[in-house]
């Protein structure tokens, strides 16, 4: 018996396009604003995407991460940080004494961004454009949240909140004041898997360093 070839997956359709801009804005609840951003049609990205990756958390949260965008396993799943870097998020907080139950997790950008290679999915970096189309996304989940401290994951991210002249290398691990929340930049998990191993260890000690500053802000 010939094993048959699964059909290729096509992304779903939304049955209602949605504009972000003019949808976010009205929403004050986590569940109403995933079920809209699900038909979120503010920029091309959703079209090859498999769905749109929400955050995921409590409203209660007191601390909002806020990472670059979904990679290939969570635009999968549905659900950011599910894969690797996601893993080495779990073991940072648990080592700095943050419980992951009262963070709130999401990106900048909801779609996955990649560029076919065969049947590999290559993670692309967000463009501009992107990250201005799902910015009143993100304004929503901060003002529902409503968090005591925000952790930026990466270039990316820092630059969606404080701008393009944001660099981490100057600002990763320092305490920010940005609209009212203690604003607290790090770098992206992913970017310690990146490294080499023998980098590695060293890295994650700082990684830890810099939520350990973020808690601070809480106690």
């Amino acid at each position: 018996m010939t094993a048959q070839t699964p059909p290729a997956q096509t992304p779903p359709v939304p049955a209602r396009p949605v504009d972000p801009a003019t949808t976010a804005p009205q929403l004050d609840d986590l569940d109403a604003l995933r079920g809209a951003a699900h038909g979120c049609t503010g920029c091309e990205l959703w079209e090859p995407a498999t769905q749109t990756v929400f955050g995921s958390g409590p409203a209660s949260a007191w601390l909002m991460f806020v990472g670059e965008q979904p990679g290939d396993r969570e635009d999968l799943a549905g659900e950011p940080f599910v894969g690797a870097a996601g893993r080495l998020l779990d073991s940072a907080l648990e080592r700095a004494g943050i419980a992951r139950g009262d963070t709130y997790v999401t990106n900048a950008v909801k779609h996955f961004r990649f560029e076919q290679r065969g049947s590999r999915r290559i993670h692309k970096t967000p463009a501009v454009g992107h990250v201005r189309a799902c910015r009143p996304w993100l304004d929503a989940e901060l003002r529902v949240v409503h968090p005591t401290v925000v952790a930026t994951l990466g270039a990316t991210a820092g630059k969606a909140l404080l701008g393009p002249k944001f660099r981490i290398t100057e600002s990763r691990g320092t305490v920010l004041d940005w609209e009212g929340f203690a604003l607290v930049p790090t770098i992206h998990p992913s970017a310690i898997l990146r490294m080499e191993p023998d980098e590695k260890d060293a890295a994650l000690d700082a990684f830890v360093a810099d939520l350990q500053v973020a808690a601070a802000q809480h106690a």
